[in-house]
C-alpha cells in the first residue's frame, strides 16, 4: 500500500465533526486524536499540499482554539496549550520533531520508528524525548517531506534522499530494509551560514589557519576537503567557497543542493534520481561534464562518490584551476587512495600510476576534519599534495591538530600547529599579489 494510500484511508475512516464524548483518564490522548480528526476532515487533505502554509495555519490555529474552548474535558492550561502545539505541528509543521528542527542548537534528528527519536545537540547523541503515536504518523510525516519535492517511496522503492525547505538533508528508508519500521534522519543546516569566524570562535582552525586557506582559494588552488560522515565538510566547503571573488562565474554541483553561496554569479545544479519507471536519472557525473560547457571559474560539487571523481580531475587539469571538493576519507592518505578507486568505477581502462600522475597533477591541497571524541569538529590537517615519487604521491603536512589530554568538562585539550615547512605552490600567491605573514609557517603553536 503507497503512502497516499494509506493517508486516504486514514482520512475515509475520519468520524463526524462533532467531539466524542471520552473517559476522564483518556481525555489528553482522546482530544488529540479527535482535533486530528476533525482537521483532516475540515481540510479534505489540503495540508499536504505545498504553498498554502501561511494561510491553512490561521485556519488550523482558530479551527484548534475554537474547538478547545468548547470541549475543556478536565485539562490544565499548560496541557491545552501543549495539546494545541501538537495538533498544529502535525498539520502544518514536522508533527513532533517540529520544535527539534526549531532549535539552533540541534544539528541532526534521526527517527528510529515511532518510539524512538535521537538528536544531536552540540555535539552529542542524546534521546529526544518526543516520540508518534504510531507507523502511520510516522509515514504521514514522510509523506509531506517527500511529496513537494516530487520525490517518491514505498515497498517498491524504499529509500529516498530529499530535503525540507530551509535546504536541511534528508534521508529516509522503509521497511522491509529497515527492520525497525520508517527511519528518517535530517541534517540540519543553519539558517544563516557560518562564517570563517565562527569555525574560528568553534576551534576548528586558527586564525592564520583562516588566512592561510583563504590565499588558497583566491590563488585558484584545487582543494579537496575529506572526512567522515558528519565531520563537518559541507560546512567547511561552504566556508571555502565563500572566499571566491565575486566577480568569479560559480557552478556548484550536488546531490541535495546545500551549499549557501552569497556570491551573485552563481549556478546551483542539481542530480536527479529515476523516475517510477527507473528512467531520467541525472548524475553528478552528468552535471560535471555538462559544467564544462558552462564557461565556469569554479567548479564546486558537494562531494566526489563516484566516476565523477575522473571527470574533477581532468577538469582540474585543463584549465579549471581554483576548483574545490569534498570526499569521505580518514585522512589525506587515504583520500588519495579513495580517489584511485572512485576514478576506477568511472569504467576506462586506466593504468593505476596514470591515474596517480592524474591526482598529483589536479589537487593542490588536502583539509582533513574530524569529529572528535567530545563531539566538536576539528581541521586536523592542511596537507600539501607535491608531486610524485616513483610510484608513490608525495605529501606534505603544513598544519597539524595536536591533541594534549581531555579536561575535566570531558573536551579535548590540544593546539594547532604550522609544521614549519612552507607549500611548493607558495610563488603562486605572489603571483596573484597575496603577501602572508612572514611567520605564518614557523611551526610555532598557537593554542
Amino acid at each position: 500500500m503507497s503512502l497516499m494510500e494509506r493517508l486516504e484511508k486514514n482520512v475515509s475512516r475520519v468520524a463526524p465533526p462533532s467531539l466524542p464524548e471520552m473517559p476522564v483518564k483518556d481525555t489528553y490522548k482522546e482530544l488529540r486524536a479527535a482535533l486530528h480528526k476533525k482537521i483532516i476532515a475540515e481540510f479534505s487533505g489540503s495540508i499536504l499540499e505545498p504553498g498554502h502554509d501561511g494561510e491553512v495555519a490561521q485556519k488550523i490555529e482558530t479551527l484548534v482554539m475554537q474547538l478547545l474552548a468548547s470541549e475543556n474535558g478536565g485539562l490544565s492550561r499548560a496541557e491545552r496549550d501543549r495539546l494545541a502545539d501538537e495538533v498544529i505541528n502535525d498539520a502544518i509543521g514536522f508533527g513532533p520533531i517540529t520544535p527539534l528542527l526549531e532549535d539552533p542548537d540541534i544539528t541532526e534528528v534521526m527517527v528510529n520508528g515511532p518510539d524512538t527519536v535521537y538528536m544531536e545537540q552540540k555535539g552529542h547523541l542524546k534521546l529526544a524525548g518526543v516520540r508518534f503515536r504510531d507507523e502511520d504518523h510516522v509515514y504521514h510525516l514522510i509523506e509531506k517531506i517527500v511529496a513537494p519535492i516530487g520525490r517518491r517511496i514505498d515497498e517498491s522503492s524504499p529509500m529516498v534522499d530529499a530535503r525540507l525547505p530551509d535546504g536541511s538533508r534528508v534521508n529516509v528508508i522503509i521497511p522491509p530494509l529497515s527492520l525497525t519500521g520508517p527511519v528518517i534522519t535530517i541534517r540540519k543546516f543553519f539558517r544563516d551560514p557560518l562564517k570563517v569566524d565562527d569555525l574560528i570562535n568553534f576551534g576548528s582552525l586558527t586564525e592564520e589557519m583562516a588566512d592561510f586557506l583563504d590565499a588558497c582559494v583566491k590563488a585558484r588552488l584545487n582543494v579537496v576537503v575529506s572526512g567522515g560522515t558528519g565531520s563537518g565538510k559541507t560546512t567547511t566547503l561552504n566556508v571555502l567557497s565563500s572566499f571566491i571573488p565575486a566577480s568569479d562565474r560559480i557552478v556548484t554541483i550536488e546531490d541535495s543542493a546545500e551549499l549557501q553561496l552569497r556570491q551573485g554569479h552563481v549556478v546551483t545544479l542539481e542530480s536527479r534520481p529515476p523516475n517510477i519507471e527507473g528512467k531520467g536519472a541525472i548524475n553528478i557525473r552528468d552535471l560535471v561534464r555538462n559544467s564544462l560547457r558552462m564557461r565556469p571559474d569554479r567548479i564546486v560539487v558537494g562531494e566526489v562518490r563516484g566516476g565523477e571523481a575522473l571527470d574533477m580531475l581532468q577538469a582540474m587539469n585543463t584549465g579549471h584551476d581554483g576548483s574545490l571538493t569534498t570526499g569521505h576519507a580518514n585522512t589525506p592518505r587515504d583520500m588519495l587512495s579513495r580517489l584511485e578507486t572512485m576514478v576506477l568505477m568511472a569504467g576506462m581502462e586506466i593504468p593505476v600510476r596514470a591515474i596517480r600522475e592524474q591526482i598529483s597533477s589536479a589537487i593542490d591541497l588536502i583539509i582533513q576534519q574530524a569529529r572528535m571524541r567530545d563531539g566538536s569538529r576539528k581541521i586536523t590537517h592542511i596537507t600539501e599534495v607535491q608531486g610524485m615519487e616513483g610510484e608513490i604521491i608525495t605529501l606534505q603536512d603544513l598544519f597539524l591538530y595536536k591533541q594534549t589530554g581531555i579536561d575535566e568538562q570531558g573536551k579535548l585539550k590540544g593546539s594547532f600547529a604550522a609544521t614549519g615547512i612552507k607549500p611548493r605552490f607558495i610563488d603562486q600567491f605572489e603571483a596573484y599579489g597575496i603577501t602572508l605573514r612572514h611567520d605564518l609557517f614557523a611551526g610555532d603553536y598557537w593554542g
